[in-house]
């Protein structure tokens, strides 16, 4: 098969590969890169180019971090689950368990909303942790993809590039930075701002020119400067000079409030040295040489940040009185600070790197996970997962010696926090290196703070606007909370029996409990609580259970043309092993005599037909409302009192459902089983049925009934 020649060919890849990892299973790279070539085959990308050219590109990125066989197979991969006929089954025969995970890992991030509402971003910021948990790589493939498409972005339609910039900026980017990976977020930084404001970055590089014509290479000068000053000392180095980006450069002059002409350090350098005393060692040069710069010097060797980097920074004054930040690390730390995280997975000199800096991943994420989990609702997780991607960090001291690390910014209230929530409760003021300071003081980097107590101290409301930390404002909130929940549940209470009735409901415990589980709130008194303190309304609680009293229908689709995908003259039928319902990810297989029958993407039975791929159809329902005529089979357990099956049954017609048939499967003294086959319009429908009837007190359990038996 001839491929485009904008196309990255395959040997160029695996030689890659091969260069830093000369035990390449090249023959699973190469298979990984056919079978995505056929998948692809004939689509295009938004530039006409092969659409081909992306997984390939995201493939070398992910090579040029020297990152191992399963993570470039997967970037290979990454798009054939969502964007071709390819199956998740079909990957993990080909390939393997491992790669079929991570593939179908990176498709879920891929369908995450990531902006729009804040419950919805909360949401979905929840479920990239919790991939981030399952498997690092995922995200670091899902970053290189991002990279890719940022890269190319000028193909885009405007509004899609300011939508995918602005995205970018807040999340992505971001992101990278709090794994680790600098030279990345440096980058998506840099596309995303010549995107949202290509007048400012246009005059940043305006303003260069100016200067480097004005004042010649002034950073070639600064480094043979600060290789003669180590030449001299006999210390072993390596230096390396750059400008910044364009956007660290103007976010510099935003935060500062100052004028390009006024902004001085606009030039990095970095000094690699062989061990950590050489670190030292050429620290002391560098400051003999040229006077330090008050404020500016952060020592990460001795005090490492969370993701196993390590440097330390110092800012001089240099040639003709010009600020230059430096970075003087080793190379192991420098191996650490280009990959981040990810150093956990790249090679050196053919074997697996063990950098003694490379964190291991599980216990970053476990880290990270912790600090974010504990967050009561979506405004607090927000809070958590923003302060975490963005924050630079400060370290203080405890009276002991003991470190505290806090974001920048953070107050005496948030170290009281940090230490214990007790200890931040009964807060009531605080000595900073043993002097008496306001607890709004912003605490800096190698201060000691000592917090005082008070018996019968409580937070107070202003504290919200002092603290910085999420783990701090969800405690102020939590004990604000719990002074007034008696009488904010009693209020509650009424606001939640009313709604309940004017909509001919019970508000029973089980349904104010499930309710609050579905809105992601800790249990019914939690609820009651919000409810009382206005923070959720009563309406919001009626229509989680009972959705279909805002329903609106529209004009139905044609069952007959229900399924897109299927030639004119092709019929089709649902498969009632797994009963497949619009909404649901379907594929149709061929059956002699039948036509095609539709079956559940997952569906069990399809295991016994994947050598027989002649028979698959890809396929997918037609968006839009269609008919309550799809029918499920629902387990249910319900109590065994009188009218309790009819309270069943009126629940379910309330709902728009209809009962096609019933079984009872086992009949006990206290409790039934039965087997209820209810029409259907959709996925949504059946989660509203099925929430309605678990909201109730008298169903135990239900469940969604599946009978491999019944395949065709």
């Amino acid at each position: 098969m001839a491929l485009d020649q904008s196309i990255i060919d395959v040997d160029v890849l695996i030689e890659t590969v091969r260069g830093y990892n000369p035990n390449t299973d090249e023959k699973l790279i190469r298979a990984a890169y056919d079978y995505a070539a056929q998948m692809h085959l004939g689509q295009k990308r938004q530039s006409g180019e092969p659409y081909f050219m992306h997984p390939v590109a995201v493939a070398m990125i992910l090579a040029e971090m020297r990152l191992d066989d399963q993570t470039i197979v997967t970037a290979l991969l990454h798009d054939t689950i969502e964007d071709t006929k390819s199956t998740y089954g079909e990957i993990e025969q080909k390939f393997d368990f491992e790669i079929a995970e991570l593939v179908d890992g990176v498709t879920k991030l891929t369908q995450l909303q990531l902006s729009g509402s804040e419950s919805k971003q909360a949401e979905n910021f929840r479920k990239l942790f919790m991939a981030m948990s399952k498997d690092l790589r995922v995200i670091l493939v899902k970053l290189a993809d991002r990279l890719h498409n940022m890269r190319t972005i000028k193909h885009m339609k405007p509004e899609k590039q300011v939508q995918k910039s602005r995205e970018t900026m807040d999340i992505y980017a971001p992101l990278a930075g709090r794994m680790g990976m600098q030279w990345m977020r440096d980058e998506l930084e840099d596309l995303a701002f010549s995107v949202l404001n290509p007048e400012g970055r246009n005059s940043i590089m305006r303003r260069f020119i100016t200067l480097q014509r004005e004042t010649g290479d002034v950073t070639g000068k600064i480094t043979v400067d600060l290789r003669a000053e180590m030449q001299k000392a006999r210390v072993n180095a390596e230096v390396h000079g750059r400008a910044k980006k364009p956007y660290s450069i103007w976010r510099k002059m935003q935060e500062k409030e100052l004028s390009f002409a006024r902004l001085s350090d606009i030039y990095g350098f970095r000094v690699i040295l062989d061990t950590e005393e050489d670190c030292y060692r050429a620290l002391g040069v560098i400051h003999q040489r040229w006077h330090a710069v008050p404020g500016r010097f952060k020592d990460y060797i001795s005090q490492p940040k969370t993701n196993g980097y390590r440097s330390i920074h110092t800012t001089v004054s240099g040639r003709d009185a010009k600020r230059v930040e430096i970075q003087i690390r080793t190379h192991k730390m420098h191996d650490v600070a280009e990959a981040g995280v990810a150093a956990h997975w790249s090679y050196r000199d053919g074997v697996p790197s063990e950098n003694p800096f490379a964190v291991d991943p599980t216990k970053w994420v476990e880290t990270l996970n912790e600090r974010l989990m504990n967050a009561d609702d979506h405004d607090e997780f927000l809070e958590h997962v923003k302060l975490e991607m963005y924050a630079d960090q400060v370290f203080c001291f405890t009276p002991r010696g003991d470190v505290i690390k806090l974001p920048r910014g953070a107050t005496p209230l948030d170290y009281a926090y940090a230490i214990h929530t007790r200890i931040g409760d009964s807060c009531v003021g605080a000595k900073i290196d043993h002097m008496r300071m306001p607890l709004w003081t912003r605490i800096r980097n190698g201060q000691m703070v000592e917090i005082i107590t008070a018996e019968g101290q409580r937070p107070q409301v202003s504290w919200l606007d002092i603290v910085v930390t999420g783990r701090a404002k969800s405690a102020i909130r939590r004990s604000l909370r719990d002074e007034d929940r008696e009488r904010y549940m009693k209020l509650g209470w009424e606001l939640v029996r009313v709604a309940f009735d004017q909509v001919g409901k019970r508000a029973s415990d089980k349904a104010l409990n499930t309710a609050a589980k579905q809105m992601g709130i800790e249990d019914r008194q939690e609820l009651l609580s919000r409810l009382g303190s206005a923070e959720v309304s009563a309406r919001d609680v009626v229509l989680t259970l009972y959705p279909s009293l805002v329903e609106k229908k529209g004009e139905e689709i044609d069952p007959a043309r229900a399924v897109v995908g299927l030639a004119k003259d092709q019929r089709f039928d649902r498969a009632q092993c797994c009963q497949p319902v619009p909404g649901e990810r379907i594929v149709g297989i061929s059956y002699p005599g039948k036509g095609v029958v539709i079956h559940t993407i997952d569906c069990p039975a399809l295991g016994d037909l994947e050598d027989q791929p002649k028979r698959w159809h890809d396929l997918q329902w037609h968006s839009g409302p269609h008919p309550a005529n799809h029918s499920v089979s629902l387990d249910m357990t319900i109590s065994n009192d009188a009218g309790v099956l009819g309270r069943i049954c009126t629940l379910i017609g309330e709902q728009g459902a209809n009962i096609s048939d019933l079984l009872f499967v086992d009949r006990k003294s206290d409790f039934y089983r039965l087997i209820i086959d209810v029409d259907l319009r959709d996925i949504e429908h059946m989660h509203t049925v099925m929430l309605a009837l678990e909201a109730e007190s008298d169903v135990a359990s239900i469940k969604r009934h599946r009978d491999l038996n019944r395949s065709p």
